[in-house]
């Protein structure tokens, strides 16, 4: 088993993906359960950008306390599968570390290094529903997005021919 290895830096801001198991489209006809979720380890992090897919979620968040970030995503997980019944025919592996089956074992993460890498992310997670449903990102309702318009950050038709190709060039799925 592959050994990953996490950089905690104080005081850092954390670019996150959490992605279902096989990509199980659950999350958006379970968005309620997935905000309660979200919401109930909320005093331990600030979400700052988000956007919620069919099967997974891309966030920006700043952890109160970095060393944390893995109970952080563990509550998360565990908040959201709690509700969900188990699927069939789960591999020994998954009932052996008593996990329902209902997200990935991993998630990705990157410490957000500079201004320019934020507004590269920021930009990936609002790309997002173009990229995956064609959907503009104005109207996208489980993204950040629009809050992003109302403070003035972003043009509400943003994501133009040359914005496009500038972001597909990233891949952090």
């Amino acid at each position: 088993m592959p050994n990953y290895l996490r950089y905690f830096i104080p005081d850092a801001t954390v670019f996150i993906t959490i992605v279902t198991y096989n990509r199980n489209p659950i999350l958006v006809e379970n968005i309620e359960l997935l905000r309660k979720s979200l919401k109930s380890v909320r005093q331990e992090y600030k979400i700052i950008a988000g956007c919620v897919m069919q099967d997974h979620i891309h966030m920006i968040i700043k952890p109160k306390n970095i060393n944390e970030l893995p109970q952080i995503i563990t509550s998360i997980k565990y908040g959201f599968s709690k509700a969900l019944p188990k699927p069939e025919n789960l591999p020994d592996s998954s009932i052996k570390r008593k996990e329902k089956g209902i997200w990935q074992r991993r998630y990705y993460d990157h410490i957000i290094r500079d201004e320019k890498d934020f507004h590269k992310h920021l930009d990936y997670i609002h790309y997002n529903s173009y990229k995956h449903y064609n959907i503009a990102p104005k109207d996208w309702e489980f993204s950040s997005f629009n809050n992003f318009v109302r403070e003035g950050l972003y043009e509400q038709n943003w994501l133009n021919i040359e914005d496009k190709y500038e972001i597909t060039d990233m891949d952090l799925e």
